[in-house]
């Protein structure tokens, strides 16, 4: 692992790009798998023949041959207690505004800026500093957990990702950032996008029909990029973790890109550190190699440095010719108490390090935990880790050591339906000091390259994994992947270039998630289902308005219905319509009929939904609005900057900037979303 790294083509002028967010998406399309030949999208070709995409005709083979006929029926059975969503569907489209199905009510419950004490006089973005945003709702809002307080259901604390900055939206007076110009950022910048990333904690009560957030409670708490965090698992206190600030190994400043998450059994949160590679830099000329010395090969495989921000400009721990083992300090999923604001959160290295998307997790039907995540780029893999312990009822300081002890596996999907369950264990086949991998730290710090060695599939961008608790089933948000060769495309492969995206399920035996093998199928295959060459796949019931592209974020309603936000990026054009939230039907006749229920403003990605525990508010996020497109919708026709913004979201009012926000959605005059 030793030598120069060459800077990787993701340092490319950026300069075409109109914001932050189009900028570091584009840098995602470049895949850094060195083995994309046998990705999901060639399996599902050789699974499936190109009559079956386009009528929705797929098989159960693997599954009647995995559980048997009896399991297959003892499923339909319970598939017909799923009800449809009952609500009138809105129509698709794009402007300045949100809309939502009639008969419910949409509002802003916290925005970016928004006081979380007391003390703090109103937002006024042009004074902003890193003091007052530290105890400010962060940016760009992004996954959301709702732990209940009390059994009444009116009371709670609100778990809210912060993921990234767009500066030309956040502050005033700037034009143009791109990884090749920073002069319009200054030090004073850097501080406030340092503290507007990580995680809110949030005390909110409803009183009548409408969320408040709690000021003077005790529990809220901003967790930022400075917060101290522990680590634990095999990598704590390796060598690999060790800087100059911490010669221990053992703790960390603070989380980023906190993308999508999840929440415990036993009442913690879950924030996954994304895109980290985006943060760190180097003074180097960008035709000039970096000297990335033992790290070479994985931080050329993590797409390290990448020049996002440009914080390595002001704090050494970001810049890779000062601290070369900081980036091995981000990627991972990070445990917080949200009951205790005293607490100090956990780095879990046990559950691997690239870019995570969700970590959702369940008990075992043999007491073990089981946590699912997504690697979000493109050829990248899908993730389960399984708890060496069991989980004990009541006994909260046992269970929050689950994710300490475990095994970390990586999925193979197969042309028969199966999908095998690789182990990422440190001495196995290939993970040996011969390739690289002297101890379990090894592994989990590169579980990319340990992935690559076994041959996991490479996937369209695995966001969201989600089990459906009600079924046992499991469903794999699969974004898009553009970047599927052409020579790849053939008769029973029409999904080359995959612009739109598709949802696998899969399903364990005996509903035995450790298990070794799984079944999986083809839920949808997104995109617009009147162009044939598309290949979509979609319930015939799902109108023009409910077929989507671009799945991300998803949750399970007590119905057990599945609800997926979108995240088309400046894509959007390629559908006519603005990201959205859509109900999705999983079981019985109306298997793979989607309807749009909300949709969101010109340049906003969707995301974050999570319901009440009695379903009776959908908690949203709407991120980074007026930004993502803003120079292709007509009515506005240019890049949207914070002075000049292409909408006002959510406020509409003058003198604000769009800001990102959470929305509590109800039924007006009370009752269950969607039933």
């Amino acid at each position: 692992m030793g030598g120069l790294m060459a800077r990787d083509d993701t340092m490319h002028d950026d300069s075409q790009y109109e914001s932050k967010s189009q900028a570091c998406e584009a840098a995602d399309d470049i895949p850094k798998n060195p083995d994309t030949g046998h990705s999901i999208g060639a399996v599902i070709a050789r699974r499936y023949s190109r009559r079956d995409m386009l009528k929705g005709s797929l098989g159960v083979t693997a599954a009647t041959a995995l559980f048997g006929a009896d399991a297959l029926i003892a499923g339909r059975a319970r598939a017909e207690a799923l009800t449809s969503a009952a609500f009138k569907e809105i129509a698709g489209g794009v402007d300045e505004r949100h809309h939502v199905a009639e008969g419910y009510t949409a509002d802003a419950l916290l925005r970016w800026g928004d006081p979380l004490f007391p003390d703090m006089a109103p937002f006024d973005p042009r004074k902003l500093t890193a003091e007052e945003q530290a105890r400010r709702f962060g940016y760009n809002n992004d996954y959301v957990a709702f732990f209940p307080i009390g059994n009444a259901g009116d009371r709670g604390l609100l778990c809210v990702n912060h993921e990234y900055v767009d500066p030309e939206a956040m502050f005033p007076g700037i034009k143009r950032v791109s990884r090749t110009n920073f002069s319009e950022i200054t030090e004073a910048h850097v501080a406030v996008e340092m503290a507007a990333h990580g995680v809110t904690v949030a005390e909110i009560v409803r009183e009548g029909e409408r969320w408040r957030p709690v000021l003077e409670s005790k529990s809220n708490r901003r967790i930022t990029s400075s917060t101290p965090m522990t680590f634990d698992g095999p990598a704590a206190g390796h060598a690999r973790l060790k800087t100059s600030a911490d010669p221990s190994g053992l703790r960390v400043l603070g989380t980023l890109n906190n993308c999508a998450g999840g929440h415990t059994p036993w009442g913690t949160y879950l924030t996954a550190e994304e895109n980290f590679h985006g943060y760190f830099w180097t003074d180097a000329p960008k035709d000039k190699p970096t000297d990335a010395g033992s790290e070479a090969k994985s931080y050329a495989r993590n797409r390290i440095p990448s020049n996002w921000y440009s914080w390595g400009r002001y704090n050494p721990r970001f810049n890779i010719d000062k601290e070369q083992n900081e980036p091995n300090r981000f990627g991972w999923i990070v445990e917080i108490d949200p009951s205790d604001p005293t607490s100090t959160p956990v780095k879990h290295t046990a559950l691997g390090r690239f870019s995570h998307e969700g970590a959702e997790c369940l008990i075992n039907k043999d007491g073990r935990v089981v946590l699912y995540s997504g690697d979000d780029a493109r050829f990248e893999y899908v993730y389960r880790f399984v708890s060496r312990d069991r989980y004990r009822e009541g006994d909260r300081a046992h269970n929050m050591r689950l994710f300490s002890e475990g095994t970390l596996s990586v999925a193979r999907y197969n042309d028969d339906g199966t999908t095998d369950w690789l182990p990422l264990v440190f001495g196995e086949g290939p993970l040996t000091p011969e390739n690289g991998f002297h101890s379990q730290a090894d592994v989990v710090i590169d579980a990319r390259i340990a992935s690559d060695l076994l041959k996991a599939t490479p996937m369209d961008r695995p966001e969201d994994v989600e089990p459906n608790r009600r079924t046992g089933k499991v469903y794999v948000m699969l974004t898009n992947n553009d970047r599927r060769k052409a020579d790849q495309k053939n008769a029973a492969n029409p999904r080359a270039e995959n612009d739109f995206g598709h949802i696998i399920e899969m399903t364990p035996p005996d509903n035995d998630h450790a298990a070794a093998r799984f079944a999986w199928d083809l839920l949808l295959a997104c995109g617009d289902p009147t162009v044939a060459e598309v290949g979509a796949r979609w319930n015939p019931a799902t109108t023009a308005d409910g077929w989507f592209s671009s799945p991300d974020n998803c949750a399970f309603d007590a119905d057990g219905r599945l609800w997926v936000s979108t995240d088309q990026g400046s894509s959007w054009p390629k559908t006519g319509k603005a990201d959205g939230l859509y109900a999705i039907d999983t079981e019985g006749a109306e298997r793979g009929r989607s309807r749009l229920f909300f949709r969101g403003p010109i340049g906003a990605e969707i995301c974050g939904p999570t319901f009440t525990p009695d379903g009776e508010t959908l908690f949203l996020a709407v991120q980074h609005p007026g930004t993502d497109g803003a120079r292709a919708w007509k009515p506005f026709g240019r890049p949207s900057t914070f002075d000049d913004p292409s909408t006002r979201w959510p406020d509409f009012d003058p003198n604000m900037p769009p800001r990102p926000t959470v929305l509590a959605i109800r039924r007006k005059g009370g009752g269950r979303i969607a039933s």
